[in-house]
């Protein structure tokens, strides 16, 4: 098998966390556009004179744009921290308004903006941190997750497969002689196929069966069935669907694909690292049968 590595962050997490900080870095400025106001009573904009401005801010923006993102980290916090900016903004608009009108500000609303402007810059310290600790834990090739949180999937998955009286098997599939599409049609060929292979297997797995990229064309499948031959019947539809949906690449003919799938059924008490080293041994059985099949190991 082939060991973990921390991932490179994929395109996309690089441009979300850059277009997080340039939305701080722009809500800093608009901080002294404010001070300009306070001091030499110029109109520090309509991103803060008017009545939407939280909305009209190049964070706000931003946020607007982004909020569905934010949300799947964590919607309690992604709701106070949408409160608190447009609370900080309300509070600077009555401020300023006042100010160029020659009145001095409140009390209130300046310790209302002394409040929320680092908690706001705190939230969104947290959620950069959470956003790419999650990054972390995802293969930005295939977009699954890799093998650090299996363990917590498994413990999971185990405890619904009591509840339910089912039983869990645990799948390893490996890609059957990849290193021949890197060698002979290059490695961007290559990565493609992987992501072609995880979407196929993505749809054709139960949404509470969690799917992993285990390390280099492997995956880990954990599979909730109330037998055995169920168990059969799930591996040889998988192996099926795989062969009968061959990947399409530029000026090269649509390629093949194959895998061999190990299973092993998770005993009683039997820790995780048994069971994946019997569906492990199980593989190698397939692989040594031909490939393109499934092995189940002894119970």
């Amino acid at each position: 098998m082939v060991p973990d590595s921390i991932p490179d962050f994929s395109a996309e997490t690089s441009k979300f966390v850059d277009e997080l900080d340039a939305a701080v870095a722009a809500h800093l400025d608009w901080t002294r556009r404010v001070l300009r106001c306070a001091v030499l009573r110029v109109s520090p904009g309509d991103d803060v004179l008017g009545a939407q401005s939280h909305t009209e801010c190049r964070f706000g923006k931003w946020f607007g744009t982004k909020k569905a993102d934010f949300r799947k980290l964590d919607a309690a916090k992604t709701e106070r921290l949408e409160s608190v900016h447009t609370t900080m903004h309300d509070a600077i608009r009555s401020i300023c308004t006042a100010v160029l009108a020659g009145r001095p500000g409140q009390n209130a609303e300046l310790q209302a903006f002394e409040e929320t402007q680092p908690e706001l810059i705190r939230l969104l310290a947290d959620f950069k941190t959470q956003f790419l600790a999650g990054a972390a834990r995802h293969d930005p090739l295939t977009g699954l997750p890799l093998r650090y949180s299996i363990e917590t999937e498994f413990d999971q998955v185990l405890k619904n497969c009591r509840r339910y009286k089912t039983q869990l098997y645990i799948g390893i599939i490996d890609a059957d002689h990849f290193k021949r599409i890197n060698d002979i049609h290059g490695h961007p060929a290559g990565d493609k196929a992987l992501r072609h292979l995880a979407d196929t297997l993505r749809g054709i797995v139960r949404p509470n069966e969690p799917l992993f990229r285990f390390g280099g064309e492997e995956f880990l499948l954990l599979m909730q069935c109330r037998s055995r031959e169920e168990a059969a019947a799930a591996a040889q539809r998988i192996v099926d669907t795989v062969r009968c949906t061959p990947v399409t690449i530029a000026e090269i003919d649509p390629l093949k694909l194959t895998i061999t799938l190990g299973l092993a059924k998770v005993g009683k008490d039997e820790p995780m690292d048994g069971a994946v080293a019997r569906a492990d041994k199980a593989l190698y059985a397939g692989k040594e049968a031909g490939r393109d099949r499934y092995v189940i190991a002894d119970d």
